[in-house]
C-alpha cells in the first residue's frame, strides 16, 4: 500500500458496512484512543473467524499420524518423498534423520537432520535402489504426470512414480503413502490432482512386487478414521486415504 493510500486511509478507513469492515473500524478507533501509534495500515478482517492456525486438517492428521508410525517403528533410514516440509518432515527430524527426494529445490539452511536430494523420481538414481527400509510419500503421488510441479506431463504418472518408489524399498520395508480418495470413480482434476478410488492402488504394483496393505486410515475435514476398510472410503466426495504396505 502507497504512503499517500494509508495517510488517506487514516483520515477515512473503510466505509462499507459489512460485520468485518465494521469491527475493523471499531478496533482502529479503540486503538488510537489508547494512544496507540501506526506506521502503516494493512486491514486483515476475518481471521477472527478462522481456525487456529488456519491449519489443513487433511494434512494436520496426516502428518502427525505417520510421523507417529515412524517413531515407533524406527527404521535403520526413512526418505520421504514430496511431503510437506514444514508438516511432516519437520516433524520427523525433530526426532531423527530423514532423507527427502523432490523433483523442486529446497532453498533452505537445512536441519542436520534433513539430508536433502533433488532428483525426478520417474528418472531415479540407480545409487538409491533397494535402499530404504521405510519410505513416505504423502499427498503427493496425486500431481504426478500433470505438469503442476515441473514434471512432464504424463496420464500414468502416478502408476509409473507408485513403481519407482517400490524400486527403492529394500525387503521386509514398509511404504506410507496418501492421495485423495472417494467415491467409486477415479477422477482427474487437471492440472491440480487426482481424486482416486480407494482400491484402485491395489493394482498399481507390477507383478514382481509382493505388497500386503497392512493398515488404511483415512481423514476428512472433520476426523481421522483409525484403521477402516478400503470400501470406507466410498462414502466420501474427496478424503486423504493413508495406506501402510509392507514389501516382503
Amino acid at each position: 500500500m502507497k504512503r499517500s493510500k494509508i495517510v488517506s486511509f487514516l483520515k477515512k478507513p473503510f466505509m462499507s458496512k459489512s460485520a468485518d469492515q465494521k469491527k475493523f473500524n471499531a478496533d482502529l478507533k479503540s486503538f488510537k484512543s489508547q494512544g496507540g501509534k501506526i506506521d502503516k495500515i494493512w486491514p486483515i478482517v476475518n481471521e477472527h473467524k478462522s481456525n487456529s492456525a488456519g491449519l489443513d486438517p487433511h494434512y494436520f492428521y496426516q502428518d502427525l499420524l505417520v510421523a507417529n508410525y515412524v517413531f515407533i517403528d524406527k527404521p535403520e533410514i526413512h526418505l520421504d518423498i514430496g511431503s510437506s516440509v514444514s508438516g511432516f518432515v519437520a516433524h520427523v527430524a525433530s526426532f531423527r534423520e530423514i532423507h527427502v527426494l523432490d523433483i523442486r529445490p529446497l532453498k533452505l539452511d537445512i536441519n542436520l537432520n534433513i539430508k536433502f536430494q533433488q532428483q525426478d523420481l520417474m528418472n531415479p538414481d540407480k545409487r538409491i535402489l533397494n535402499k530404504y527400509d521405510s519410505i513416505s510419500c504423502l499427498h503427493t503421488i496425486e500431481h504426478f504426470g500433470l505438469g503442476r510441479y515441473g514434471d512432464k506431463i504424463d496420464p500414468n504418472g502416478h502408476i509409473k512414480g507408485f513403481n519407482n518408489i517400490l524400486k527403492l524399498l529394500s525387503s521386509n520395508a514398509k511404504l506410507y503413502i496418501s492421495f485423495p480418495v472417494g467415491g467409486i470413480k477415479t477422477k482427474t482434476i487437471f492440472n491440480a490432482h487426482r481424486v482416486f478410488k480407494s482400491t484402485d492402488v491395489l493394482s498399481w504394483a507390477k507383478k514382481e512386487y509382493n505388497l500386503e496393505l497392512i493398515n488404511f486410515d483415512i481423514v476428512n475435514d472433520l476426523k481421522i478414521y483409525r484403521n477402516k476398510s478400503l470400501k470406507f472410503a466410498d462414502q466420501f466426495d474427496y478424503a486423504c486415504g493413508i495406506y501402510t504396505f509392507k514389501i516382503k
